[in-house]
Protein backbone atom coordinates (compact mmCIF):
# COMPACT_ATOMS: atom_id res chain seq x y z
CA UNK A 1 0.00 0.00 0.00
CA UNK A 2 1.61 3.27 -0.64
CA UNK A 3 1.55 6.25 1.14
CA UNK A 4 -1.32 7.78 -0.30
CA UNK A 5 -3.09 4.87 -0.60
CA UNK A 6 -2.84 4.62 3.59
CA UNK A 7 -3.68 8.59 3.92
CA UNK A 8 -7.15 7.80 1.71
CA UNK A 9 -7.79 4.97 4.25
CA UNK A 10 -7.37 6.45 7.13
CA UNK A 11 -9.62 9.82 6.06
CA UNK A 12 -11.98 7.19 5.04
CA UNK A 13 -11.71 5.40 8.52
CA UNK A 14 -11.77 8.87 10.29
CA UNK A 15 -14.82 9.89 8.27
CA UNK A 16 -17.05 6.41 9.44
CA UNK A 17 -16.29 7.29 13.16
CA UNK A 18 -17.42 10.71 12.78
CA UNK A 19 -20.71 9.74 11.35
CA UNK A 20 -21.25 7.73 14.09
CA UNK A 21 -19.32 3.92 13.08
CA UNK A 22 -17.01 3.97 15.77
CA UNK A 23 -17.75 0.54 16.79
CA UNK A 24 -17.95 -2.92 15.67
CA UNK A 25 -21.71 -4.53 15.90
CA UNK A 26 -21.24 -7.79 14.17
CA UNK A 27 -19.08 -10.68 13.60
CA UNK A 28 -18.42 -10.40 9.99
CA UNK A 29 -17.85 -7.65 7.75
CA UNK A 30 -20.97 -6.39 5.64
CA UNK A 31 -20.22 -5.02 2.37
CA UNK A 32 -22.57 -2.54 1.95
CA UNK A 33 -22.08 -1.79 -1.87
CA UNK A 34 -22.99 -5.54 -2.91
CA UNK A 35 -25.98 -5.64 -4.84
CA UNK A 36 -29.40 -5.58 -3.22
CA UNK A 37 -31.37 -9.08 -3.41
CA UNK A 38 -34.47 -9.11 -4.98
CA UNK A 39 -37.33 -7.45 -3.42
CA UNK A 40 -40.10 -9.43 -2.00
CA UNK A 41 -43.52 -9.26 -3.60
CA UNK A 42 -45.18 -7.98 -0.22
CA UNK A 43 -45.89 -4.31 -0.91
CA UNK A 44 -44.22 -1.72 1.25
CA UNK A 45 -45.61 -0.84 4.52
CA UNK A 46 -47.09 2.98 4.72
CA UNK A 47 -45.78 4.83 7.56
CA UNK A 48 -48.11 7.00 9.55
CA UNK A 49 -47.72 10.88 9.76
CA UNK A 50 -45.72 12.15 13.16
CA UNK A 51 -47.84 12.11 15.85
CA UNK A 52 -46.87 13.68 19.44
CA UNK A 53 -46.72 11.37 22.24
CA UNK A 54 -49.67 12.93 23.75
CA UNK A 55 -51.63 11.79 20.68
CA UNK A 56 -50.77 8.46 20.87
CA UNK A 57 -51.89 8.26 24.62
CA UNK A 58 -55.61 8.93 23.46
CA UNK A 59 -55.43 6.17 20.97
CA UNK A 60 -55.69 2.71 21.56
CA UNK A 61 -52.13 1.32 23.14
CA UNK A 62 -49.58 0.06 20.91
CA UNK A 63 -51.03 0.83 17.63
CA UNK A 64 -49.29 -1.62 15.89
CA UNK A 65 -51.61 -4.44 16.05
CA UNK A 66 -48.53 -6.72 16.92
CA UNK A 67 -48.06 -4.66 19.97
CA UNK A 68 -50.68 -4.51 22.60
CA UNK A 69 -49.11 -1.91 25.25
CA UNK A 70 -51.69 -3.15 28.01
CA UNK A 71 -50.09 -6.31 28.22
CA UNK A 72 -47.18 -4.54 30.39
CA UNK A 73 -48.16 -3.62 33.69
CA UNK A 74 -45.21 -2.37 35.00
CA UNK A 75 -42.35 -0.29 34.07
CA UNK A 76 -39.98 -3.82 33.84
CA UNK A 77 -42.48 -5.51 31.36
CA UNK A 78 -42.66 -2.57 29.46
CA UNK A 79 -38.71 -2.22 28.97
CA UNK A 80 -38.22 -6.28 28.22
CA UNK A 81 -41.12 -5.56 25.17
CA UNK A 82 -39.06 -2.21 23.99
CA UNK A 83 -36.30 -4.37 24.13
CA UNK A 84 -37.53 -6.85 21.91
CA UNK A 85 -39.19 -4.46 19.56
CA UNK A 86 -38.01 -4.35 15.78
CA UNK A 87 -39.83 -1.23 14.68
CA UNK A 88 -37.36 1.45 15.45
CA UNK A 89 -34.40 1.79 13.30
CA UNK A 90 -31.88 3.43 15.29
CA UNK A 91 -32.02 -0.06 17.21
CA UNK A 92 -29.62 -1.45 14.47
CA UNK A 93 -27.10 0.74 14.89
CA UNK A 94 -26.75 0.66 18.69
CA UNK A 95 -25.17 -1.02 20.85
CA UNK A 96 -27.27 -0.72 23.86
CA UNK A 97 -30.77 0.01 24.82
CA UNK A 98 -30.90 2.90 27.09
CA UNK A 99 -34.34 2.72 28.45
CA UNK A 100 -34.20 4.72 31.67
CA UNK A 101 -32.43 6.17 34.50
CA UNK A 102 -33.63 6.42 38.26
CA UNK A 103 -36.26 4.74 40.73
CA UNK A 104 -39.89 3.53 39.34
CA UNK A 105 -41.72 5.12 41.96
CA UNK A 106 -40.09 8.63 41.45
CA UNK A 107 -42.54 11.68 41.59
CA UNK A 108 -40.60 13.62 39.03
CA UNK A 109 -39.98 11.90 35.35
CA UNK A 110 -37.36 14.03 33.08
CA UNK A 111 -37.08 13.28 29.61
CA UNK A 112 -34.99 14.66 27.02
CA UNK A 113 -34.20 13.95 23.77
CA UNK A 114 -32.00 10.87 22.25
CA UNK A 115 -28.98 9.30 24.04
CA UNK A 116 -25.33 10.16 22.72
CA UNK A 117 -21.86 7.98 22.73
CA UNK A 118 -21.41 7.65 26.31
CA UNK A 119 -25.01 6.82 27.13
CA UNK A 120 -24.72 3.78 24.29
CA UNK A 121 -21.89 2.15 26.24
CA UNK A 122 -22.96 2.08 29.24
CA UNK A 123 -27.31 1.57 28.39
CA UNK A 124 -28.20 4.44 30.59
CA UNK A 125 -29.64 7.72 29.56
CA UNK A 126 -27.95 10.91 30.44
CA UNK A 127 -24.66 9.66 31.89
CA UNK A 128 -22.15 11.55 29.81
CA UNK A 129 -21.08 15.35 30.04
CA UNK A 130 -24.94 16.86 29.60
CA UNK A 131 -25.77 13.86 32.53
CA UNK A 132 -23.37 15.33 35.24
CA UNK A 133 -24.49 18.47 34.62
CA UNK A 134 -28.16 17.31 34.71
CA UNK A 135 -27.28 15.38 38.28
CA UNK A 136 -25.45 18.89 39.25
CA UNK A 137 -28.56 20.68 38.56
CA UNK A 138 -30.89 18.67 40.18
CA UNK A 139 -28.32 18.35 43.64
CA UNK A 140 -28.18 22.31 43.57
CA UNK A 141 -32.39 21.64 44.92
CA UNK A 142 -31.98 18.60 46.73
CA UNK A 143 -32.33 15.67 44.38
CA UNK A 144 -30.35 12.68 43.10
CA UNK A 145 -30.74 9.70 40.87
CA UNK A 146 -32.34 8.31 43.97
CA UNK A 147 -35.36 10.77 43.76
CA UNK A 148 -36.10 10.99 39.97
CA UNK A 149 -36.87 8.85 36.62
CA UNK A 150 -34.74 9.47 33.77
CA UNK A 151 -35.66 8.72 29.88
CA UNK A 152 -35.62 10.14 26.62
CA UNK A 153 -37.90 10.31 23.33
CA UNK A 154 -36.00 7.50 21.31
CA UNK A 155 -34.10 4.82 23.67
CA UNK A 156 -31.16 3.92 21.43
CA UNK A 157 -28.35 6.23 20.11
CA UNK A 158 -28.84 7.70 16.53
CA UNK A 159 -25.64 7.55 14.67
CA UNK A 160 -23.10 10.09 15.21
CA UNK A 161 -25.10 11.70 17.20
CA UNK A 162 -27.72 13.13 14.62
CA UNK A 163 -30.89 14.58 15.07
CA UNK A 164 -33.72 11.75 15.47
CA UNK A 165 -35.84 11.68 12.51
CA UNK A 166 -39.80 12.16 12.50
CA UNK A 167 -40.40 8.09 12.00
CA UNK A 168 -37.77 6.81 14.77
CA UNK A 169 -39.72 9.61 17.41
CA UNK A 170 -42.93 7.63 16.41
CA UNK A 171 -41.77 4.72 16.60
CA UNK A 172 -40.55 5.26 20.06
CA UNK A 173 -44.19 7.69 21.10
CA UNK A 174 -46.63 5.17 22.26
CA UNK A 175 -44.11 3.62 24.36
CA UNK A 176 -42.87 6.71 25.69
CA UNK A 177 -46.72 7.52 26.47
CA UNK A 178 -47.24 3.98 28.59
CA UNK A 179 -44.14 4.71 30.40
CA UNK A 180 -45.43 7.80 31.57
CA UNK A 181 -48.69 6.41 32.69
CA UNK A 182 -47.02 3.73 34.45
CA UNK A 183 -44.59 5.64 36.02
CA UNK A 184 -48.00 8.30 37.25
CA UNK A 185 -45.55 10.95 38.47
CA UNK A 186 -46.39 14.19 39.72
CA UNK A 187 -44.28 16.36 37.91
CA UNK A 188 -42.87 15.80 34.72
CA UNK A 189 -39.61 18.02 32.93
CA UNK A 190 -39.08 18.12 29.49
CA UNK A 191 -35.23 18.30 28.99
CA UNK A 192 -35.25 20.70 25.12
CA UNK A 193 -37.26 21.80 22.59
CA UNK A 194 -37.43 18.04 21.03
CA UNK A 195 -38.78 16.97 24.06
CA UNK A 196 -41.45 19.60 24.63
CA UNK A 197 -42.75 18.86 21.00
CA UNK A 198 -42.85 15.59 21.02
CA UNK A 199 -44.71 15.40 24.23
CA UNK A 200 -46.66 18.85 24.31
CA UNK A 201 -47.37 18.43 20.42
CA UNK A 202 -46.22 22.41 20.90
CA UNK A 203 -45.16 24.43 17.60
CA UNK A 204 -43.54 27.28 19.67
CA UNK A 205 -39.72 26.83 20.53
CA UNK A 206 -38.29 25.92 24.34
CA UNK A 207 -37.52 30.01 25.00
CA UNK A 208 -41.11 30.78 24.39
CA UNK A 209 -42.24 27.17 26.23
CA UNK A 210 -39.51 27.43 29.51
CA UNK A 211 -40.39 27.99 32.58
CA UNK A 212 -43.90 27.58 32.31
CA UNK A 213 -46.54 25.09 33.83
CA UNK A 214 -48.41 22.84 31.52
CA UNK A 215 -50.76 19.96 31.72
CA UNK A 216 -50.09 16.41 29.98
CA UNK A 217 -52.61 13.91 29.77
CA UNK A 218 -51.81 10.53 31.04
CA UNK A 219 -53.89 7.47 32.54
CA UNK A 220 -56.85 9.68 32.87
CA UNK A 221 -55.53 12.58 34.81
CA UNK A 222 -53.56 16.28 33.96
CA UNK A 223 -49.68 15.79 34.97
CA UNK A 224 -48.06 19.24 35.75
CA UNK A 225 -45.92 19.68 32.63
CA UNK A 226 -42.69 21.99 32.48
CA UNK A 227 -40.10 22.33 30.03
CA UNK A 228 -36.99 23.40 30.22
CA UNK A 229 -33.33 23.97 28.24
CA UNK A 230 -31.71 20.95 27.68
CA UNK A 231 -28.03 20.22 29.68
CA UNK A 232 -26.10 19.93 26.13
CA UNK A 233 -27.41 23.79 25.20
CA UNK A 234 -26.21 24.67 28.90
CA UNK A 235 -23.09 23.48 28.22
CA UNK A 236 -22.50 25.55 25.04
CA UNK A 237 -24.68 28.18 26.58
CA UNK A 238 -23.25 28.98 30.04
CA UNK A 239 -25.31 32.05 30.34
CA UNK A 240 -28.62 30.71 30.29
CA UNK A 241 -28.02 28.67 33.36
CA UNK A 242 -30.06 31.13 35.21
CA UNK A 243 -32.90 30.59 33.47
CA UNK A 244 -33.07 26.76 34.34
CA UNK A 245 -32.23 27.89 37.73
CA UNK A 246 -35.43 29.70 38.06
CA UNK A 247 -36.84 26.83 36.38
CA UNK A 248 -35.46 24.36 38.95
CA UNK A 249 -36.57 26.80 41.65
CA UNK A 250 -40.50 26.71 40.20
CA UNK A 251 -40.22 22.35 39.76
CA UNK A 252 -39.49 22.56 43.75
CA UNK A 253 -41.71 25.01 45.01
CA UNK A 254 -44.63 22.49 43.02
CA UNK A 255 -43.29 19.74 44.96
CA UNK A 256 -43.15 20.89 47.98
CA UNK A 257 -46.57 22.56 47.72
CA UNK A 258 -48.13 18.79 46.89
Amino acid sequence: MTATERETVQALLAWHAAMGADEAIGDKPVDCFAAPAAAASTPPRVQPRPRPAAAQAAATAGSDSRIDLRQANTLAALEAMVAAFEGCALKRTAKSLCFKRGRDDARIMLIGEAPGRDEDLSGKPFVGRAGQLLDRMLDAIGLAEEHVYITNTVYWRPPGNRTPTPEEVEACAPFLARQIELLSPQVLVLLGGAAAKTILGMAEGIMRLRGKWLNYRSGGRDVATLATLHPAFLLRNPEHKRLVWRDLLSMKERLEAK
